[in-house]
Parts: structure tokens; C-alpha cells; sequence
């Protein structure tokens, strides 16, 4: 088989030259009876669409993202004028899952303080 495109023709050639059922061709092929009605469907399997970004200038978003790491996605998509999904996306393109802080203890240093305050009250 040397391509899937006509591997499945080549089912649904078979099936109709013998009149099997879509139960008969999915014992004879081994093929799950969904993946058939899917087949008959869609006979061109489809890719992920591999897209390059088109709005977003990535090394201006890179170039953000390490001045302002600690922003929220609305706030650099406010300012390249794309929606959240599209920063989110390019976020994932240039292999950046979460944005680190600067100062990691930031919160719980700020805890502590509020805490120390409130036992000397």
C-alpha cells in the first residue's frame, strides 16, 4: 500500500465489486466500521495546517515577552492587536509554555509581610 489515499480506494473498490456491506468490508479489512463512514467521508486524509504567523512580528513578541514576562495574554494581544488565541498560538510556535517572573518568591514574600503585619496587630 503505497499511500493511504489509495489504500482506501482500493477498500471501497474491492467493496463494491464484491457488493459487501460496510459490517462485511470492516471483518474483511480489519478496519474499524467508524473509520469506513469516515473514509467514505473524507477519501483525502487532511493535515494540521503548518501556518506561519502573518500579524504577529515573532521576534517583536519574543522581544515583548522578555521585557513585560509577567503580563497577561490580553495585554500584549491589546498591543499587537490580535486576539488572545492568536498570542497564545504564537506563544506556542516560539516554544514559550508559561511566562516566568523575575522574582519567583514575589507572592509569597508579599504573604509573609501581610502576615507579620497582622500578628503585630
Amino acid at each position: 500500500m503505497a499511500d493511504e489515499t489509495s489504500c482506501r480506494k482500493q477498500v471501497f473498490k474491492i467493496k463494491e465489486q464484491e457488493k459487501l456491506t460496510y459490517q462485511q468490508a470492516s471483518k474483511r479489512f480489519a478496519i474499524n466500521l467508524r473509520t469506513l463512514f469516515r473514509w467514505k467521508h473524507k477519501p483525502i486524509d487532511t493535515q494540521r495546517r503548518n501556518k506561519p504567523a502573518t500579524k504577529i512580528n515573532m521576534a517583536a513578541l519574543k522581544k515583548d515577552i522578555d521585557h513585560r514576562p509577567d503580563d497577561y495574554n490580553y495585554e500584549p494581544a491589546a498591543r499587537f492587536k490580535v486576539s488572545t488565541q492568536a498570542i497564545w498560538a504564537a506563544m506556542r510556535r516560539l516554544k514559550i509554555s508559561h511566562k516566568n517572573s523575575k522574582t519567583p518568591n514575589s507572592r509569597s514574600s508579599s504573604a509573609s509581610k501581610t502576615s507579620s503585619t497582622d500578628q503585630a496587630l
